[in-house]
């Protein structure tokens, strides 16, 4: 985790163009929506916004463009929702390696962990420099299918593999760097990230990863060996999981939540981490124990 130091408001400004995504139109996301631009508008950033947000504020004279036209030169990215507002932004500012806030106007916020009613404030502290960069990765996965590549994409939280339509178990044979680990009947795997740890990963009985580790776990899903439990692996591990489920559209491939791929007996969906990494920007005073005693409710 890298450490901005505070900067003057005298020196040249961090973030000179800010572009602002969401994938909401509700009352709360319109409300902090203008108080962020407001905010910008006075401290002399140019601000952009995507499609999302021009339609809440269609008079406001602000450029806007599709988010990922925004990526291209933009030097910060604000997401206003939830933590599916963060992957969104996440998946469309990541190949342009441009940093990414989060205001959380969602339900847990393990990644949006700025609070709407604090944003003008933590926004201040931000914009004039202070403030910690935080760097994840990402999962990269594909499905082979005959010798050919039929499916990729990119996963900021996890990679599921699980039955569908069905109300019996799917078979599934994972490697893990072309070692067999073994063969399962159950409802899918997941393969999270140290980021994905806390999503569906942690509600199949997964572990809690620190964020900076160089580590991805295997969580099986409902296995029907119950001495299966979820494993810790190195990050530069290479995951292969050949699909044994002889009817298709009975096990589907999905990536922070989207569906990617139907899957049929003999493909093989193969995960390593991505060559790019996402950048997040916190509050100088982020603490990662503070944000799981407050989202998990531990006391």
């Amino acid at each position: 985790m890298l450490i901005c130091p505070l900067r003057g408001t005298k020196m040249s400004k961090i973030f000179n163009k800010i572009a602002l995504i969401t994938n909401d139109n509700s009352e709360a996301i319109k409300e902090t929506l203008k108080t962020v631009v407001d905010f910008l508008l006075a401290r002399d950033v140019r601000v952009v916004v995507d499609e999302y947000c021009f339609a809440m504020m269609p008079e406001s004279g602000l450029e806007t463009g599709s988010a990922r036209e925004l990526a291209r030169n933009c030097d910060l990215g604000i997401a206003i929702g939830g933590d599916g507002t963060m992957l969104r932004a996440a998946h469309l500012l990541a190949d342009r390696e441009v940093p990414l806030l989060g205001i959380n106007r969602g339900r847990l916020g393990f990644l949006a962990d700025i609070p709407a009613h604090t944003v003008e404030e933590q926004l201040a502290q931000i914009v004039d420099g202070s403030f910690v960069e935080d760097e994840r990765f990402q999962l990269h996965c594909q499905v082979d299918r005959g010798g050919k590549t039929i499916a990729e994409s990119d996963a900021f939280n996890d990679v599921v593999i699980q039955k569908w339509n069905i109300a019996k178990l799917i078979e599934l044979t994972t490697y893990v760097d072309k070692k067999l680990v073994n063969s399962q009947r159950s409802d899918g795997m997941i393969i999270a990230s140290p980021t994905g740890s806390t999503a569906y990963a942690l509600s199949g009985g997964g572990p809690i990863l620190y964020p900076s580790l160089d580590a991805v776990v295997l969580v099986p899903i409902c296995p029907h060996t119950m001495s299966y439990r979820p494993i810790v692996i190195h990050g530069n591990s290479t995951i292969e999981v050949v699909v044994g489920t002889p009817e298709i559209d009975h096990a589907r491939l999905t990536c922070d939540g989207e569906i990617k791929s139907e899957l049929a007996a003999g493909d093989r969906i193969i995960i390593h981490k991505k060559d790019r990494k996402i950048r997040l920007i916190h509050p100088a005073n982020h603490d990662h124990f503070s944000i799981l005693r407050a989202k998990l409710q531990w006391g």
